[in-house]
């Protein structure tokens, strides 16, 4: 139990769930609370994020890029606590069950009647899976190939807040596509710091991330402009919806994200972005709880 859970990656589920919490926390300001679809919406997103640790665990793994050279936790493939014939039949479990807890949240939110976006939301369901498993696994994974950026901003971000708020009221506002943005940009500067932590090890693997083909200077400036983006649309819309100063309470998260960014513009060592990691992931949560009450306070 202790190799699996090791393997789920429990820590990074706050990331995971932030454009839920914040997707939920909108919906909320306009009226829209319903209990079923927050809960099926935080145990579906589990289920994505755990079968992404396991996909990508499996991938890394039976290619090699998970070796010796690798900075951070030993992967469950790596160490050979897990086989990779039990992590495929994990993969595929997991896939079975989270696709049965998105179909029960489907019919939480849309019943049987509008078939329109039954049949969206399946499809935006099974691509959730595909994109979860192949990142790094099958023989094109697109995290191999600079990819994992733009799917990380399109899942974490925008799909998982204007897709929350949708399942709640059923319409969207394109000024959402701020704060859905403030979350991917900063979920996708969570992986940009994961693949400058591992240059080195991915470029002997030929894992050519963003990373790998900027460098890491380029890299650390990318880094810098869409964590900086991601702040500047959150307060964008703010200031589109003012009606009370507590709605930018939130500006508290960004105060850790500020140092973060000074650590990240100075350090040269792959090795030291590790602990970077959980805190740009946490405030991240954090971030995604404050906004939502400021706009409920």
């Amino acid at each position: 139990m202790k190799n699996w859970l090791q393997a789920a990656r429990l820590r990074t589920l706050p990331l995971s769930l932030s454009g839920i919490v914040l997707g939920t926390f909108l919906a909320a300001t306009t009226g829209y609370t319903n209990w079923k679809i927050t809960l099926l919406a935080i145990l579906t997103t589990i289920g994505f994020q755990v079968i992404s640790n396991f996909a990508n665990d499996y991938g890394d793994g039976v290619k090699g890029t998970d070796n010796e050279n690798r900075i951070g936790p030993k992967r469950a493939l790596q160490s050979g606590a897990i086989t990779p014939k039990q992590m495929l039949f994990a993969i595929r479990l997991t896939s079975a069950i989270t696709f049965i807890l998105a179909l029960a949240l489907i019919y939480a939110s849309f019943g049987s009647e509008n078939i329109l976006y039954i049949l969206l939301f399946l499809f935006l369901g099974i691509a959730a899976i595909v994109a979860a498993v192949k990142y790094t696994m099958g023989e094109n994974p697109y995290g191999y190939s600079g990819f994992g950026d733009i799917f990380v901003f399109l899942f974490f971000g925008l799909l998982a807040v204007l897709g929350t708020y949708f399942l709640y009221t059923q319409k969207l506002d394109w000024t959402l596509l701020l704060p859905a943005s403030t979350i991917g940009l900063l979920s996708a500067g969570v992986l940009n710091l994961n693949n400058m932590r591992d240059i080195n090890s991915d470029k002997q693997s030929n894992k050519n991330t963003l990373v790998v083909k900027m460098g890491l200077l380029k890299a650390k400036r990318y880094h810098i402009i869409i964590i900086v983006l991601a702040m500047l649309f959150a307060v964008l819309y703010s200031l589109l919806h003012y009606q009370k100063i507590q709605q930018f309470i939130y500006l508290l998260a960004f105060l850790p994200i500020f140092k973060h960014l000074s650590f990240v513009k100075y350090n040269n060592e792959p090795v030291k972005f590790d602990p970077e990691l959980k805190k740009l992931a946490l405030s991240t949560f954090l971030f995604a709880l404050l906004f939502g009450l400021g706009m409920l306070l």
